[in-house]
């Protein structure tokens, strides 16, 4: 009995490097289990603490205040062996990190990921395990047109949900074993970013099964990329259960290069969307391939993402 309650079911993607299917080594898996798995007849008791833990703050902010301590260091060399990260990927050495949220929102090497030169060719905006929807009006993978996961909800506003209605979806999920910097996925003039106020519900696939609405109701900040190769790219930092703050690094109303950083979340797991317009881009098709599938694919910053159209 105990052991159904602290475990959940395996979380298997495809790690786009070796096109393998891998099983998710899950951070902090039995608080996860402890609100989102379980036998069904513990549920309403369940679904009642969920609703204090995600929509009152103090939970994320007591969690990100524990790990901006300078005790919280001791974690750090034991995260790292646990779930096999490279520290010579990082631009400085673990002795040198403050905190694990300063470790958590690390650098990496300017060689440590690749990028995709060719401005025609957009880039994965960050590591992070991978779904695609080329064409959301006949796609129900996600339910996106569904009441509880409306395109007008994600976007706080019902102009910008039918401007994308044909549109295409990219949804990166981080995980805090991930490298938490964003990036632009193309070239182009940057808008200020916008609040969108909402909770700090999990994002791991146990709780968006449990939940789908939760894109829609979880804090998000929203910008625009305007490009002259894929026209108007809607931009989405979604936080999450822990992750209290999405820390905006760029100059707004500028230029900015494929490959510029954006901004970085503070500790926990967290997402991002991006929206295409109508006939803007072809996903990669391995990518497509997965998410037909209905499975997420493990892809790294910088790596191709798809293709712009000729409009």
């Amino acid at each position: 009995m105990l052991e159904s309650m602290f475990s959940l079911p395996p979380i298997v993607y495809i790690d786009r490097l070796t096109g393998l299917r891998a099983t998710e080594q899950v951070y902090g898996s039995r608080g996860l289990a402890l609100l989102y798995g379980g036998p069904s007849w513990r549920r309403y008791l369940i679904s009642l603490l969920r609703a204090l833990v995600t929509r009152l703050p103090f939970y994320s902010r007591y969690y990100g205040w524990l790990q901006r301590r300078s005790s919280s260091r001791r974690q750090i060399a034991p995260f790292v062996k646990t779930y096999g990260l490279d520290p010579a990927e990082f631009e400085k050495p673990l002795s040198e990190f403050s905190s694990f949220d300063d470790f958590f929102s690390r650098k990496l090497k300017i060689d440590a990921r690749s990028i995709v030169q060719e401005e025609s060719v957009a880039i994965m905006p960050a590591d992070g395990r991978y779904r695609f929807i080329p064409d959301l009006s006949v796609s129900r993978h996600f339910c996106i047109k569904g009441h509880n996961y409306s395109l007008a909800h994600l976007l706080g506003s019902e102009a910008r949900g039918a401007h994308y209605a044909k549109g295409a979806m990219v949804i990166a999920r981080l995980c805090p074993i991930d490298y938490h910097r964003f990036h632009f996925p193309c070239s182009g003039l940057a808008s200020p970013s916008q609040l969108i106020k909402g909770c700090l519900s999990s994002v791991n696939p146990v709780a968006l099964k449990e939940r789908l609405a939760i894109f829609t109701e979880n804090k998000r900040m929203l910008s625009t990329l305007t490009s002259p190769l894929f026209g108007e790219v809607t931009l989405l930092e979604v936080g999450a259960l822990a992750v209290g703050t999405i820390h905006e690094t760029y100059p707004p109303n500028a230029y900015v290069a494929k490959g510029d950083e954006k901004g970085y979340f503070s500790f926990g797991g967290s997402a991002l969307v991006l929206l295409f317009e109508e006939g803007r881009i072809a996903f990669d098709e391995d990518l497509v391939t997965a998410s037909a599938l209905g499975l997420e694919i493990r892809c790294l910053f910088g790596q191709s993402l798809g293709r712009a159209l000729a409009v």
